[in-house]
């Protein structure tokens, strides 16, 4: 399961399929130079993107 605390290049990692998702809340997260450090939950609240929604969406992407 994705959870808020996981890096964003963890998710893109182990979990290529939720680039799409990224893509659709306007994040191009696999571009950027931050993605090894920035946990989701941070990334979503500096770009004012609910995390829950993101969350439910990435994870359903997951196959979760």
């Amino acid at each position: 399961m994705i959870t808020r605390d996981m890096t964003i290049a963890e998710i893109l990692a182990r979990f290529p399929q939720t680039i799409a998702v990224f893509r659709e809340f306007g994040l191009s997260c696999q571009e950027c130079q931050i993605a090894d450090f920035e946990e989701v939950g941070h990334g979503a609240g500096v770009h004012n993107i609910d995390v829950d929604v993101l969350l439910r969406e990435l994870n359903r992407a997951a196959g979760f």
